[in-house]
């Protein structure tokens, strides 16, 4: 297996050194890789706001001594927490958000709590700071709901089909108000299935890559939900990574703009599953079980829009990203 290091690669030509960010979700699974990027590359401050119901503290241990960094246990659903974590920053990466479809179906009021109210605490407490710059924030692919086209285009979406969906599609109607009334503009990226590094595989509601890649370090069979033929862009971090860092720092912003960030690919779960037997070496085959609710059938988007607008070039296709995520949850043992 080859081996690839993450953050070889730098996504912004500024001085980071003399500039300040705040990353809600911090301790999370792509807020924590964000976190690294910017220490890695000398920001000059970096500050998380987590209140560790879905993040986890190892993911920032390693910053927690660093002059550079610090870290505010709270909760975006408190305006106060908001405004005070947000004193004295430059750049906003709002990643703080409560994921996973099934767990919106089973609880849509946490879920809408988390993603609408604290979003809009977020984004109000954005909006009225003195020294912030620019807000991205982390919208979903979900939004694109029933709508059967393929590639997904921005403009082109159908109607949710989760209470998940509802709370992204509500983030994005609100940032748009806020960029008309206000003159406050922000990015939403919308995310087609991260994975990587940090994503925890024991979360009861973790994502089918570290679930799948966690059966077969220990050789037992994963069940795929329904006939495998259910296709994802799969997008590994490292480029949701390069499009943060892009869209924070880009200078040319007029309105509010919602961009896809993926790879532009489609990959079954099937082909995800054959990937692995390949990766590890096991001859392990999948068990079949019921379709959930909720979920759409097929996913891949354009990039056209994000290409175009921030210059962004996904460096990691599939099988790099799983052959790089698959050694990680070896080493940790997960």
């Amino acid at each position: 297996m080859q081996d690839y290091n993450m953050y070889e690669i730098k996504y912004h030509t500024e001085d980071l050194s003399d500039k300040s960010f705040l990353i809600t979700g911090g301790a999370g699974f792509i807020g924590s890789n964000l976190v690294e990027y910017l220490i890695k590359y000398g920001a000059g401050k970096v500050r998380v706001l987590d209140n560790l119901s879905n993040g986890y503290f190892e993911n920032i241990r390693p910053f927690m001594d660093l002059p550079n960094f610090e870290f505010i246990l709270g909760d975006i659903r408190d305006y106060d927490t908001c405004v005070k974590a947000l004193d004295g920053i430059d750049f906003l990466s709002h990643q703080a958000a409560l994921g996973s479809v099934p767990r919106s179906i089973g609880d849509p009021i946490t879920s809408n709590e988390v993603n609408v109210s604290g979003f809009l605490n977020m984004l109000t407490a954005a909006k009225e700071s003195k020294s912030l710059k620019r807000m991205v924030y982390a919208a979903s692919s979900s939004t694109y709901g029933d709508s059967p086209a393929l590639p997904k285009v921005e403009g082109n979406e159908g109607n949710p089909l989760s209470p998940y969906a509802v709370t992204k599609l509500v983030n994005e109607l609100y940032a748009d108000v806020f960029s008309k009334v206000y003159g406050f503009h922000t990015i939403g990226l919308r995310y087609f299935n991260v994975f990587g590094p940090k994503q925890n595989p024991n979360n009861p509601y973790a994502a089918v890559i570290p679930i799948f890649c966690k059966h077969f370090i220990e050789g037992t069979q994963p069940t795929i939900n329904g006939d495998g033929l259910t296709s994802r862009d799969f997008t590994f971090v490292e480029n949701a990574v390069q499009a943060n860092i892009k869209s924070i720092l880009f200078e040319e912003l007029s309105s509010h703009e919602v961009m896809n960030m993926a790879c532009g690919d489609q990959v079954t779960l099937n082909e995800m599953v054959d990937m692995l037997k390949e990766i590890s070496g096991k001859d392990i085959s999948a068990m079949y079980g019921p379709e959930r609710k909720g979920d759409v059938r097929h996913s891949k988007a354009s990039i056209e829009k994000i290409s175009q607008m921030i210059h962004y070039d996904p460096k990691y296709r599939f099988r790099m990203g799983m052959q790089i995520v698959f050694k990680w949850y070896k080493e940790y043992k997960i």
